[in-house]
């Protein structure tokens, strides 16, 4: 197995919604926001090359809008989606599998491009199968009128009308060490890939701890839909991650890339914090 970390794009979101019910004076300490309440995060994709699938985990926001919506979620930095790709040898075409941990547009717009005569979608990676829970699909294409600006009829309607469309149905080791952990509280049917490395595991844990500012059980961010159920789901991953000695890897977070956990009077908390090459490189 081969893995690779890259960072799209950087974006900026309102602190406040970021953290829910936190006050500033608290999560302003340990994720610093701008004059607007703004904090920027990371949009990192993960490659994963094992047994003749190279992996690709989310895709960004794309490019598909118009300056008008990019004005609000001020894209900057990043190495590009396909830029990043080539940096590391990969072409579209090689893409065998788009795994999308859900379909909030900024994890699966990329997935979808403009065609070149400006008529219609096509998808970005034509060889690759995308895969998306079979209950995430089912309530991003009802929609709904909390996440409405996120499911955007562009970004899935054409993987659907596609032919490659996988749906996934429970828990289950999808590819040879990439396993799928399914919850709900941030949105019906997000997917967290548990990967097995060598001896170690690691966790990308896209929006369920989208920033090591997150691991506290408490805090999280207004965006989810049911966060009673978040609590539970972040304290099942948190637990089985300290018991193995997984590595977090966050998507979100712009200062720190990985972490491992220990337990605290507080709780569990982040323990050690290091790159990903880091991770890669340790024995």
């Amino acid at each position: 197995m081969k893995l690779h970390l890259f960072n799209i794009a950087n974006f900026k979101v309102d602190g406040g919604a970021m953290f829910g019910v936190i006050p500033k004076v608290l999560w302003s300490r340990v994720y610093p926001s701008d004059e607007n309440n703004l904090i920027v995060l990371s949009l990192r994709s993960l490659i994963v090359e094992t047994s003749g699938h190279t992996i690709l985990v989310d895709t960004g926001w794309g490019d598909k809008q118009d300056e008008k919506f990019f004005r609000y979620v001020y894209l900057h930095d990043g190495e590009g989606l396909i830029e990043g790709l080539d940096t590391r040898g990969f072409k579209t075409e090689d893409i065998t599998d788009v795994f999308l941990t859900h379909l909030h547009a900024d994890h699966c717009g990329g997935g979808v491009k403009n065609k070149k005569n400006g008529k219609g979608y096509e998808l970005t990676f034509p060889n690759a199968k995308y895969h998306v829970s079979r209950s995430q699909w089912e309530w991003a294409v009802k929609n709904n009128i909390r996440e409405a600006d996120s499911f955007l009829e562009e970004n899935i309607i054409p993987v659907g009308d596609s032919g490659h469309l996988n749906l996934v149905d429970e828990d289950e080791e999808l590819f040879p060490g990439f396993s799928v952990r399914i919850c709900n509280g941030h949105t019906p049917g997000l997917m967290i890939p548990v990967i097995k490395y060598g001896n170690k595991t690691l966790v990308y844990t896209g929006d369920l701890i989208p920033t090591i500012a997150h691991i506290p059980l408490i805090w999280n961010m207004s965006y989810d839909i049911e966060s009673l159920k978040t609590i539970e789901e972040k304290e099942s991953v948190l637990k089985e991650a300290i018991e193995g000695e997984y590595t977090l890897v966050f998507q979100h977070d712009e200062h720190i890339e990985c972490c491992t956990l220990q337990m605290t009077q507080r709780g569990i908390r982040a323990k050690e914090k290091f790159s990903f090459s880091e991770f890669l490189n340790q024995d």
